[in-house]
């Protein structure tokens, strides 16, 4: 029995493409290797910009915090999207990452499936992700829900037909009757898949059965198969074969230049795009595409061997990525995705975003009021570095000093630092949306308490302005921003748990394009706000500058989510 998962799509042209899926086995050895590439990349960046951090100081910490940053989370998607699908371990292993529809891999989806990887990871070490890829039906794990991503075995690029082969008039008539080519071509077409140990017991039977046709050898058989199958094969084309070629032999023959040379635009195609081809070349191409469909089926109804039949199987599925690709991203593109895609998403999800407000406040308003009724219990939920802050607030109030202050030299890595963590936070809320929600609701609910409960104990201290001023200027974007991170994680949630009309499959997918607006949107917002708090809000600067700050980001976020109120269509491009 064949126990591979495989996956069939049928092309516009009514030709339907089988995928062998990748196993757990083989994506979890490139896990292992990207994970060892990653670690070393890192720990070189750590030591290379380590080595530098006294000669260009504060510049290099900014940069090393943000290239780890970059790095963790975007060494996958990096890959993904502009490699073809794959990263480095995969391609060691040949899988590659696709969508469902059998199209090349955009970057969209390999943003959201990475975004999730967080949430496939939990608990560690990919736990949930690993039980996912044994357990679904196409070996999705919860990135490829969303995203709508399968990871499948790359075939080989050249069918073993295409092996050079002696001149056929030499060698003379065929030797070997339909059923003894027909067992060695078998054999030769099944070792390659084949163990060692299995492949040498299979060439030795076949070596018996055909013995009196092979050629005296020494060693293992399978090389004197491999040259009986070569001689034999160019016997059949040649003119002294013409009435013993299998239909299928024949027909492989006949179109192997056509191949060939389809393979090569194809090549070309795949790595530029159709701005590879000219203007009059365009239509020839397409013409080509239809006829490789064609030879597929045709290939399918003579019994072609699996070889061939992988072969245009790939062929096929270049050109169909190639005439049925999305459009190029450019400069455009982008603009209008995050200049009113973006903000069109967070408008239309007002609802999931008030949702992750309240969620929010009310525990933030419970924590408040706890604090008030009951101080003492501020040692107990409160981090000890807050508790500090907290109790030299009076002493530095008295100095004019206000609740943190950076040196000049240091706010750039101040903001950096405070960007990369609250970005993360907005990813690991939407990642933690596909549990049903709860993941997204737990982050909020807690930061919300926590904010409360350190409003509480600081307002306890006669402190509360002292906390505030400090919040006044970055605070409307940030909280704002993990509000519409929240969204998006509640979109995952409801997809599962209410897909409405839709199968929780398309709810998922269409649910993580949205979301992953809201998180951009977020990113951007959290951007603006880390760049406040890093150089506004910890400054001396007074007080009304700050608030200042505040309300020309209140005015900012105002103007750009009303460019998402004029967007009426979403445009969900991934």
């Amino acid at each position: 029995m064949d126990w591979r998962q495989r996956l069939e799509i049928e092309t516009p042209e009514h030709v339907a493409l089988d995928y062998e899926l990748a196993g757990l086995g083989s994506r979890g050895l490139a896990a292992i290797l990207d994970t060892v590439i990653l670690t070393l990349f890192t720990l070189a960046s750590v030591i290379a910009l380590g080595l530098l951090v006294p000669v260009r100081g504060v510049v290099v910490e900014v940069l090393l915090v943000l290239l780890l940053f970059l790095t963790l989370w975007g060494y996958f998607t990096f890959f993904e999207a502009f490699r073809d699908g794959q990263t480095p371990g995969k391609r060691w292993m040949g899988i590659r990452v696709v969508h469902d529809t059998g199209h090349a891999l955009t970057f969209g989806g390999a943003a959201l499936r990475n975004l999730l990887r967080i949430a496939d990871f939990v608990p560690p070490p990919y736990l949930i992700g690993g039980l996912m890829v044994a357990l679904h039906p196409r070996a999705k794990r919860l990135g490829d829900l969303v995203a709508g991503t399968v990871v499948i075995r790359d075939q080989p690029q050249q069918a073993l037909a295409a092996t050079p082969a002696p001149e056929p008039e030499i060698l003379g008539a065929p030797l070997l009757g339909d059923e003894e080519f027909a067992l060695l071509k078998s054999f030769r077409e099944r070792a390659v898949e084949l163990r060692p140990p299995v492949r040498a017991r299979l060439a030795a039977q076949v070596a018996t059965r055909l013995a009196d046709r092979l050629a005296p050898f020494e060693g293992e058989p399978e090389p004197a198969l491999e040259e009986l199958f070569r001689q034999e094969s160019a016997r059949r084309r040649g003119r002294f074969g013409a009435g013993r070629r299998l239909g299928a032999d024949r027909f492989v023959a006949q179109k192997e230049a056509r191949w060939s040379e389809f393979d090569r635009i194809a090549r070309a195609v795949t790595a530029r795009g159709l701005d590879a081809l000219q203007a009059r070349e365009l239509p020839d191409f397409a013409a080509r595409y239809r006829e490789i469909a064609a030879d597929l089926a045709r290939a399918r109804t003579y019994g072609a061997g699996p070889a061939a039949i992988a072969r245009l199987e790939r062929l096929v599925a270049a050109g169909h990525n190639a005439l049925y690709r999305r459009e190029r991203t450019t400069a455009g593109n982008v603009l209008r995705f995050l200049l009113r895609e973006c903000p069109a998403a967070v408008v239309a999800s007002w609802r999931y975003v008030a949702l992750a407000a309240a969620v929010f406040i009310l525990p933030g308003v419970a924590g408040y009021v706890v604090l008030r009724e009951r101080p003492p219990l501020a040692l107990e939920v409160l981090p000890d570095a807050l508790l500090e802050r907290a109790a030299a607030g009076a002493e530095r109030t008295a100095r004019g000093q206000g609740y943190f202050e950076a040196p000049p030299g240091e706010r750039p890595l101040v903001a950096s630092s405070i960007i990369t963590n609250n970005v993360g936070v907005a990813f690991r809320c939407f990642a933690g949306g596909i549990f049903a929600g709860v993941g997204a609701l737990v982050m909020l609910a807690f930061n919300g308490l926590m904010i409360g409960a350190a409003s509480g104990h600081f307002a306890n201290q006669g402190l509360l302005g002292y906390l505030w001023t400090f919040v006044a200027g970055h605070g409307v974007l940030e909280l704002f921003a993990i509000w519409v991170a929240g969204a998006a994680g509640f979109l995952l949630g409801r997809a599962l748990i209410a897909p409405g009309n839709l199968s929780r499959g398309d709810a998922l997918v269409l649910s993580g394009r949205i979301g992953l607006r809201l998180v951009v949107a977020a990113t951007l917002m959290l951007l603006v706000a880390g760049a406040i708090e890093g150089f506004i809000s910890a400054s001396g600067l007074p007080l009304s500058l700050r608030v200042a700050a505040s309300a020309g980001s209140v005015v900012l976020l105002v103007v750009y989510l009303t460019t998402g109120l004029r967007t009426k269509d979403l445009g969900l491009r991934t």
